[in-house]
């Protein structure tokens, strides 16, 4: 489920990047532009349509199929959705991080910067200076985003039980069920380096000096920002948006209710990493902040420290002096994973998603794209068990959890399930996924049908389409 939502916001965000390269194409030719449909407070230009219409060609193309659908009457429905999703979730009060999308537009630009050779040169390209540009950017990175937030919202209410899933699975024809490939089963021990408290008194020490500078006026906190927080808001400075105390992890958050305007808080220690928060001033429960985080960095001993110990474990599980399940009890440092024989879950993935019902939702059986930044699950990790045996313990390689956090590792490959057509039995966790995506699907068509029904959607003549999916559009 987690899988399928965050893949889902990466399909989002490819296709705007690549409507964002159409556009750049599309602005150099002369033509006369128009509205062409209005929902609620948006217009949608011809240009945009256009636009996007070529993005959806282009992407197909790299994909290797097409479509029976006319191009431009998918744009068209497409942009409608999503003018749609964006008005609903300014009525309905959505909050999206815009701190983030403010991040994603500087690297864009930078990217294109670049590219150019400078920011004449993407002027020129673009026929508009970089600040009307990046400011065209912003709007519509933002409406997407909160298009995407009002439609995670509706399906994110979406559940199943049990029987659901067992019916979606009895629906399907025996000839259609959906292959699984192949999946891996594995143990690990980990270690951080042994100087992690030496490593966090350092980052800890560098933020009280920072700290000190700030208060007794000889650098400005935004600079220092900028320098050195290894967060997206340092390219403003470490500005975010005003935003409610309750979006915030706790620790963060506690930190930030205590401050007046203008006082700087003492360390602040999250998931994240440690902080300095300054507050700029305060509106009903909307704190206006920024901040510094730093997180524990290593010399090169130090994180090869602990791939030595890890590389003496393994020999002595090797020489059969030492059980992996032994080893991992008495070494790792890894809390989900050590007092169940090291073997690996999506624990860690379902807790960093806030997602609470893990006993149903726990797997241990690893697809290939799990090892990727949208699956959880290391890159490294799969580079090391795809050159072992099942029942083969690696060499030490050096990774990285979820926040970031350097560290040693060893795995030990348990199991190598080949691919095969899905079973009740054995893949109840990946058809409970295709069951949920189902019925989200089908809930969300029906709540859109609603609001479409509801919102005022005007669409010039010319551009009506048979070819829409919903045809609830043509009022």
């Amino acid at each position: 489920m987690i899988r399928k939502i965050m893949l889902l916001a990466l399909c989002a965000t490819t296709l705007l990047l690549t409507t964002e390269q159409a556009a750049a194409q599309e602005r150099r030719q002369v033509m006369l532009d128009k509205v062409v449909a209005v929902v609620g407070g948006s217009s949608i230009l011809h240009s945009e349509v256009e636009e996007y219409a070529t993005a959806l060609v282009e992407q197909r193309r790299q994909m290797g199929y097409t479509s029976d659908r006319d191009p431009r009457s998918e744009a068209l429905e497409a942009l409608l959705e999503q003018k749609l999703l964006y008005n609903q979730a300014l009525i309905d009060s959505v909050e999206v991080n815009t701190s983030d999308i403010a991040a994603r537009i500087e690297t864009y630009i930078q990217m294109l910067i670049d590219q150019e050779g400078g920011i004449a040169a993407l002027e020129a390209k673009e026929h508009m200076p970089i600040f009307a540009y990046r400011e065209m950017l912003r709007q519509q990175y933002e409406e997407q985003s909160y298009a995407q937030a009002m439609k995670a919202e509706v399906v994110g209410k979406v559940t199943v039980v049990p029987g659901e899933v067992e019916r979606f699975y009895n629906r399907i024809d025996k000839d259609s069920l959906p292959i699984i490939g192949e999946q891996y089963v594995y143990a690990q021990i980990t270690k951080f380096p042994a100087s992690l408290k030496e490593a966090q008194q350092r980052t800890k020490e560098r933020l009280l000096d920072m700290r000190e500078r700030v208060i007794t006026g000889q650098t400005k906190f935004s600079v220092l920002a900028r320098m050195y927080s290894l967060d997206g808001s340092a390219i403003h400075g470490g500005e975010m948006e005003p935003t409610s105390a309750s979006y915030f992890v706790r620790p963060f958050a506690e930190a930030l209710e205590k401050l007046k305007p203008g006082q700087i808080s003492e360390i602040v220690e999250t998931e994240y990493g440690f902080h300095i928060i300054e507050l700029i001033d305060k509106k009903g429960d909307l704190y206006h902040c920024r901040h510094i985080v730093l997180r524990p960095t290593f010399t090169r001993d130090e994180l090869m420290q602990p791939s030595y110990q890890l590389d003496s474990v393994a020999d002595l599980i090797r020489r059969d002096s030492i059980t992996f399940e032994e080893a991992a009890l008495k070494f790792s440092d890894d809390a989900t994973s050590k007092y169940n024989g090291g073997i690996v879950s999506n624990s860690d993935v379902l807790e960093r998603m806030g997602v609470y019902d893990g006993a149903r939702l726990t797997a241990t059986r690893f697809l290939k794209e799990d090892f990727s930044a949208q699956g959880g699950k290391s890159l490294d990790d799969y580079n090391a068990l795809i050159r072992l045996k099942v029942g083969e313990v690696s060499n030490s390689f050096q990774t990285s959890d979820l926040m970031g956090n350097q560290m040693s590792k060893i795995v030990k490959l348990l199991e190598i399930i080949p691919a095969h057509t899905a079973s009740l039995k054995d893949d109840y966790i990946r058809l409970e996924e295709m069951a949920l995506q189902q019925k989200q699907e089908r809930v969300y068509k029906e709540w859109l049908s609603d609001k479409i029904r509801s919102m005022y959607v005007y669409i010039e003549p010319e551009y009506r389409s048979d070819d829409f999916e919903n045809t609830n559009w043509i009022k």
